[in-house]
């Protein structure tokens, strides 16, 4: 127990580490960007027709706290972060931008969250089969369906769903919620709602989080099933789905749940492209319109905060999980 307890508290400071020191660089890239916010603000607001004078930059400057040290600015960042969830003023909105991710983070984090649910609920089982299996018929049947899952693009699957929809019910099945639910406050039947829409970005994409996913089942699984300890299984007599489950399949889930934060990354890193072609409103359609659009880094360097943060809560969730299962891995993060 004293052993758990210690690596659980190594895995919090190196989650700590991480966090600060992904801030740092998020907050060093928003601070890069070519012109500061008051000069962007500006900038824009000369555009709508007004009449910015230097003064003027000088006071949202100030107003802003851009004329304070770069490493006071970052702490100040860190600590509103940290303690209030709190990250500044969207640098073009002008207004907080919590207000403005609000539930459209929690709603992406959902949204990819259940496309890898859904992606590793038909990968484990058959990625697990097809490297057990003696059947080439069907071994190159899902090789080949892993391969399209790879080589079709998500935005390509969601155009070819919105045709194939559009032609058939009429509808392309675009955004999060219908006309009549999208600015209601949520109830059960916004809830119904959106659940009835949302599968279509959770299936593009777990499209190919799930072909993925296969392909490294089974290739985790197969490199098992040639070692030695299963050979000494069968020959003690332990043979099908006993022999499968209690020693290749069991080893092998150990790397695949510790590639969760991997893959919920990469997952994310779709979205918003997915996001774009079927008019979501959430955060990985924010993130594009900040980063492409706007320019709007406070913004952007949010949403990657938010993320970055997920993958490491994530991550060390994984951590104590496989801990507490396996001692060897408690063991050698304290050994080394």
């Amino acid at each position: 127990m004293l052993m758990f307890l210690r690596f659980a508290a190594t895995r919090a400071v190196m989650a700590l580490v991480t966090l600060l020191t992904v801030s740092f660089i998020v907050f060093s890239l928003m601070a890069l960007v070519p012109a500061n916010c008051a000069e962007r603000y500006l900038a824009y607001k000369t555009t709508q027709g007004d009449q910015i004078t230097i003064a003027d930059i000088r006071a949202e400057e100030s107003r802003l706290g851009l004329d304070r040290p770069f490493v006071v600015r970052w702490v100040a960042w860190v600590g509103d972060v940290f303690l209030r969830g709190d990250f500044g003023e969207s640098c073009i909105l002008r207004v907080r931008v919590s207000q403005l991710v609000g539930d459209k983070f929690l709603l992406s984090l959902g949204i990819c969250a259940a496309a890898l649910l859904f992606a590793y609920a038909i990968a484990l089982p058959v990625g697990i089969f097809s490297a057990s299996s003696s059947r080439p018929v069907l071994n190159n049947v899902l090789r080949l369906v892993s391969y399209l899952g790879l080589a079709l693009p998500n935005f390509l699957l969601a155009l070819i769903i919105m045709l194939i929809s559009t032609m058939m019910f009429g509808d392309s099945m675009t955004g999060l919620f219908s006309r009549e639910f999208r600015d209601v406050p949520w109830s059960l039947a916004r809830l119904a709602d959106f659940l009835s829409r949302a599968w279509l970005p959770v299936f593009i994409l777990g499209w190919s989080a799930t072909a993925f996913a296969m392909q490294t089942v089974r290739a985790l699984v197969a490199d098992e099933n040639g070692k030695l300890y299963v050979t000494a299984a069968r020959a003690r007599g332990v043979h099908g789905v006993a022999l499968l489950w209690r020693y290749p399949a069991r080893h092998a889930l150990g790397p695949i749940i510790n590639s969760l934060g991997f893959d919920l990354n990469r997952v994310f890193n779709q979205l918003p492209i997915v996001a774009v072609i079927l008019v979501l409103t959430d955060s990985g359609a924010l993130l594009l319109e900040a980063l492409a659009r706007s320019n709007d880094q406070q913004l952007a360097g949010a949403i990657i905060f938010l993320l970055t943060a997920s993958i490491v809560a994530l991550n060390f969730i994984t951590d104590l999980a496989l801990a507490a299962a396996d001692p060897r891995v408690r063991k050698s993060v304290m050994e080394g």
